[in-house]
């Protein structure tokens, strides 16, 4: 029955339908590897026909960390947890172009300027344009933004300084995101990523395997972003911080997070699923299967508090899987549903 219903999907994804909710739930409770690794195989598909062979390679620097005014609870840059982490100020445009030129000659094609804030304020984004700018003009990297909330002038201003993409994560289900954040709702991220749509800005937008959802909050994640027709959907899986209300946090099991990875890619065969925080100590030894399983991009180097594994390893995996390096450029609009 479960070989059955997999190539059923499969085949009907391929030939341009959709996966309904009921064939994602009945897939979800797939525990067998072999079915695991069937599953995986019919992603791998449809990510042939819809992305080819290319793997996206995107670095982060974190251009200002700590004291963020919200209360996520995985977070520890918030001012409401008692971390350890180091807290600094904005780096000044000429750091984080340093930090772009260390991330393209470990070989990222992206590259991602992340402040620790509710939102952009006036006062930075002259320095954060200029970061972009000299990104954009100094490097080979197509630079992207994860800033918060927005303004439209804002984003008419990166957009203007060459900021190609723009974060903005939704982090967990609707169901499960007011145990998560109660400082900003679902709604308010819902709005900025169609905010950013209709100012023809690329997303990035994905979530935390590990927040305490149920399976079935996972694919209201996954139909969520389909429904909102991303472009780039990062798969991080929670590596619980000391000081944070979720540091007893039970992250997911490797295969698990495999099945999960391979559903979104049935459920959003045009975008970039992309391996992302926490791979490195969840996944392990099986990063490689989440990659044949659906995935297509991996954030390499460190992370914005924790330090992920040697680029070069992830340059070779690459390699060894049969992915070439997308170039970072913008996606083909016939690849993308016609977002709501």
């Amino acid at each position: 029955m479960s070989s059955t219903l997999i190539r059923s999907v499969g085949e009907h994804v391929l030939r341009g339908g959709t996966i309904t909710r009921e064939e994602a739930s009945t897939l979800m409770t797939l525990t067998d590897p072999a079915d695991i690794l069937e599953l995986g195989s019919w992603a791998a598909r449809v990510r042939a026909k819809y992305t080819g062979t290319s793997c996206q390679l995107c670095a982060l620097v974190n251009a200002k960390a700590g004291e963020c005014a919200e209360n996520c609870g995985y977070c520890s840059q918030s001012s409401h947890h008692q971390t350890d982490i180091a807290k600094y100020p904005l780096m000044d445009p000429l750091a984080i172009l340093e930090r772009a030129h260390q991330a393209e000659q470990f070989g990222a094609k992206r590259f991602c300027i992340v402040t620790a804030t509710r939102g952009l304020s006036d006062r930075d984004l002259p320095t954060i344009a200029e970061a972009v700018r000299r990104v954009r003009e100094q490097t080979s990297l197509a630079p992207e933004c994860s800033l918060g909330f927005v303004t439209d002038e804002q984003l008419a201003a990166l957009k203007e300084a060459g900021m190609t993409r723009y974060n903005h994560n939704l982090e967990t289900c609707e169901s499960n995101f007011p145990n998560i954040c109660t400082t900003h709702t679902y709604q308010d991220r819902v709005n900025t990523l169609k905010q950013l749509k209709r100012q023809g800005m690329e997303r990035c937008a994905g979530g935390i395997l590990g927040l305490g959802e149920t399976p079935e909050g996972r694919l209201d994640l996954a139909f969520a972003l389909a429904e909102l027709g991303v472009e780039c959907v990062p798969v991080n899986v929670i590596n619980p911080r000391p000081g944070t209300p979720l540091e007893q946090a039970a992250p997911p099991a490797p295969l698990e997070v495999i099945k999960t990875v391979a559903i979104f890619r049935l459920i959003l065969p045009w975008a970039v699923i992309e391996l992302a925080g926490g791979r490195e100590a969840n996944v392990r030894d099986l990063q490689s299967l989440a990659l044949l399983c659906g995935a297509n991009g991996l954030i390499i180097g460190s992370y914005l508090t924790t330090i992920g594994r040697q680029p070069a390893e992830d340059l070779q995996l690459v390699q060894d899987l049969g992915f070439t390096p997308d170039p970072g450029e913008a996606r083909p609009a016939a690849m993308m549903p016609l977002a709501k």
